[in-house]
């Protein structure tokens, strides 16, 4: 799903009969009037029909087709979008009693699943369009960052009932940090482009770091944290902001959800949120740690989360930031020993600067981590 405020681009006849095509085999009443292709996202093929029904009144939704190659099991994403989707509203509309709140809702299609087939193939699904909210790429402000932790802290408490098991594991290991570091230094050894001797204090500053990539993973092992349902793509894109009031609606793109920890989620929002540099840059002393943001996360995420999140999940809210982190780092070193095979790059040494970027605020992150834990201390010590 995507605000109505995201770039779209004009589609051709043929494509607007496509459209009309994959809409109509879904419950929407009324008839076609005409489509669009949405720009906004990277993954999915994503586009908005307009419908009239007979009394005038027209209605927007949103058909999205999963990639494929992306998502091996793109029916598996659907049940779990729509497990997810389902306890979402019932919890809002009869626990909460939220009758005006905005959620994603999935329409079903007329053969009664949550999806239908497309006539060249594909798994398509229909959800709502929610109007009048807006998305952001970059958190420039505090503001942004409360509003972002306090959505995901929202999302975690609205599914924080829903057992774990029933959502199906999408991408394998995905923040299995200790398998992460195992490749790392399985491709360092083969070395098959050549490219490790280049990469020396990388790989050491993620050696002296090993003890880390253990931690989450053994206290979910230890059920000192409990296995969540997660988000696993904190990014304030994946945010829809009230266009007036400038609040956080809800939470999309739920294709990564999967069971995890609720420190996975966090400290990706840590990772994301805190640091003004990009993603790749190349001067390193732009990476820093900015602590109003951090303290920004932790405000609006414990409003949200405050009453369900033990006091482990707490005390390791500024760890998870280094962890996924370096956790990223790690990735991002994977790929250019590999000779860039996942990530698309655009320059020679693109997955290198992106992994030095990590690892320059893994840096930062433990250089104010001391404080970072005596901030998250505070303050939910004034929750309880």
């Amino acid at each position: 799903m995507v605000p109505a405020t995201s770039p779209v681009r004009p589609v051709d006849a043929s494509l607007q009969a496509s459209i009309a095509h994959i809409a109509n085999q879904f419950a929407i009443q009324g008839d076609f009037v005409d489509g669009e292709e949405i720009e906004s996202g990277h993954i999915n093929s994503t586009y908005r029909a307009t419908f009239e029904t007979a009394d005038g009144d027209r209605q927007r939704y949103i058909l999205q087709r999963i990639n494929e190659r992306v998502f091996k099991d793109p029916v598996a994403v659907m049940r779990n979008v729509e497990c997810v989707t389902r306890h979402i509203n019932w919890k809002v509309l009869r626990v909460k009693k939220d009758l005006g709140g905005q959620t994603l809702n999935l329409y079903p299609g007329r053969g009664g699943k949550s999806w239908v087939i497309g006539p060249n193939g594909g798994v398509w699904r229909c959800y709502n369009s929610i109007e009048g909210c807006v998305t952001y790429d970059i958190i420039e402000n505090t503001r942004q960052a409360y509003q972002a932790a306090r959505a995901f802290g929202s999302f975690q408490d609205l599914v924080s009932d829903l057992p774990p098991s029933e959502i199906e594991e999408t991408i394998p290991d995905f923040h299995h940090t200790r398998k992460r570091f195992e490749r790392l230094m399985k491709m360092a050894d083969a070395d098959p482009h050549g490219r490790a001797g280049s990469v020396g204090e990388e790989l050491e500053f993620v050696r002296q770091r090993e003890r880390d990539v253990d931690v989450v993973l053994d206290l979910l092992a230890t059920h000192a944290i409990p296995t969540r349902i997660t988000h696993n793509d904190t990014k304030i894109n994946n945010v829809m902001i009230d266009a007036d009031s400038d609040e956080a609606v809800c939470v999309i793109d739920l294709d990564t959800v999967m069971p995890g920890a609720s420190l996975y989620d966090f400290g990706d929002l840590i990772r994301t949120a805190t640091s003004p540099a990009a993603e790749d840059e190349q001067d390193l002393s732009k990476v820093v740690m900015q602590m109003p943001m951090f303290e920004a996360l932790v405000d609006g995420y414990l409003d949200a989360s405050s009453d369900f999140i033990n006091d482990a999940e707490a005390e390791h809210l500024a760890f998870s930031g280094k962890l996924i982190t370096m956790e990223t780092g790690i990735r991002f070193l994977t790929d250019f020993l590999e000779g860039d095979v996942y990530f698309k790059t655009h320059r020679e040494g693109h997955n290198l600067d992106r992994a030095r970027t990590q690892l320059k605020l893994v840096a930062e992150i433990e250089r104010q981590q001391h404080a970072m834990e005596k901030f998250v201390g505070k303050v939910r010590k004034g929750r309880r």
